[in-house]
């Protein structure tokens, strides 16, 4: 490993954890009763906490970690509204030459996720550096620059993208990189510090009335008639709806959950701050950058604007930073060979939960314990929005209040939540990428 990449004070922890007190948990006793306990004290139950609380219902949230511990922390900070649903794009016009109605509902609905978050920053007065900034997607070959063009009136009509193609002789408007081929410029999309918005939605969710109790990690779950009792290390609490927001950390206490969900390692470095000028020409327009490899990588300046937080798929299980901090550097490299000699102060890795159909999705299991998960790399506003609507639901009886709700959540045969193949798969996909990349 060459020790130059790294600089003296390295830290293998996230950059956003040195804003926010990580192992300071809420001191908080175990009620013995409430009316929903949250098994998750991330973005997902954390909504879900606050949006119980604004309807008068009471609340625990349980975190087996520390609060802050798991992905909500750990992310790039980037968020979209409507414009990731993978999948949930194939198939968008209907025979007519319509738009799928269940199509144009889940972008709808997608979108509507930005507009959740703008409006709960604001009305919790959460300072974690939100700016609307925009994004821009590079694409990775002309073919991939084609493919963006092909969705571009889908996500201006239905997500309200204010996007716009950038051709390559263009491009440094955006980027200091003549790397892609040109790319997508969308409006409608902002950064955040995932840091500082986790630890301000912890606060607004106790003023709202929740309890929160870290390094108690639910055991066995069980239904006594119309109620719910959850075994925890602290004691047992009974409660009327049980609400499961584990996401990328899905484990063996939802055994049929952990089977819809693909835990997928999502690695990150920041640099040292860069020289000034050199810090203000790399993203002209301040935004968050991502391409359309299958590789995936995402990038943006850090929130004072001095370094750059580069994050990616270095591999798709868990390694250290020995492995991941080159891999992503390398990968940096590709698109700002002016980089070079900069070291790296800080790498961390996250799980991502992934589903078989791309899609997020929330609802209630066969037993009756809701649940929302599955954000497909793109969880800050999703999984925000799908907490804050699962508790709207628990609120209005169990009306369905998303097109996410409800759909059927698939696995596949003999997948039991180990994703034994991700390896195979991250090989395959840096082979495709090879080949587009010298076929372009």
């Amino acid at each position: 490993m060459d020790r130059s990449l790294f600089h003296p004070d390295f830290k293998a922890r996230p950059y956003w954890w040195d804003d926010i007190p990580i192992g300071e948990n809420p001191e908080a006793e175990l009620p013995a009763r409430t009316d929903v306990v949250i098994v998750g004290g991330g973005l997902t139950g954390l909504n879900c906490a606050i949006e119980l609380g604004r309807g008068g219902a009471r609340c625990v949230v349980l975190e087996a970690e520390d609060f802050g511990f798991g992905a909500s922390t750990r992310n790039g900070g980037a968020v979209s509204g409507g414009v990731n649903l993978g999948k949930g794009m194939s198939g968008a016009k209907a025979r007519d030459g319509e738009i799928d109605p269940v199509v144009r509902e889940m972008i709808g609905d997608a979108a509507e996720s930005f507009t959740h978050i703008e409006t709960l920053i604001a009305r919790e007065g959460i300072d974690c550096h939100w700016e609307r900034s925009g994004r821009f997607v590079g694409a990775f070959t002309p073919r991939h620059y084609a493919g963006l063009a092909a969705k571009l009136d889908l996500l201006n009509t239905q997500a309200a993208a204010e996007a716009e193609m950038v051709p390559r002789e263009r491009q440094r408007e955006e980027i200091a990189s003549d790397y892609y081929f040109g790319g997508m410029r969308i409006e409608r999309s902002g950064k955040l510090h995932p840091g500082l918005y986790h630890r301000g939605l912890m606060q607004a969710a106790q003023r709202h009335g929740a309890v929160l109790v870290g390094r108690c990690r639910a055991g066995r779950v069980a239904r006594n008639g119309t109620s719910w009792s959850v075994e925890t290390q602290r004691g047992t609490i009974t409660a009327r709806e049980v609400m499961i927001a584990t996401n990328g950390y899905t484990g063996d206490l939802t055994p049929d959950l952990k089977r819809r969900v693909i835990p997928l390692a999502s690695h990150i470095i920041a640099t040292e701050p860069l020289d000034p000028e050199l810090a203000r020409s790399l993203i002209p327009r301040g935004r968050t950058l991502s391409d359309t490899r299958r590789v995936l990588c995402y990038y943006r300046m850090s929130p004072d604007g001095t370094r750059v937080l580069y994050g990616g798929r270095a591999r798709f299980t868990q390694v250290g930073p020995e492995v991941s901090a080159p891999a992503l550097y390398a990968m940096m490299l590709e698109r700002w060979p002016q980089l070079k000699g900069v070291r790296v102060t800080h790498a961390w890795t996250g799980n991502t939960a992934f589903t078989f159909d791309y899609l997020p999705h929330m609802g209630v299991t066969p037993s009756g314990l809701h649940y929302a998960m599955g954000c497909n790399g793109s969880g800050v506003a999703m999984l925000s929005y799908l907490g804050a609507q699962v508790a709207r639901k628990i609120l209005g009886g169990g009306n369905r209040v998303t097109a996410f709700d409800g759909r059927s959540f698939p696995t596949r045969p003999l997948y039991t939540g180990r994703p034994w193949f991700l390896p195979m798969v991250g090989s395959y996909y840096r082979f495709r990428d090879w080949l587009d990349r010298k076929v372009a």
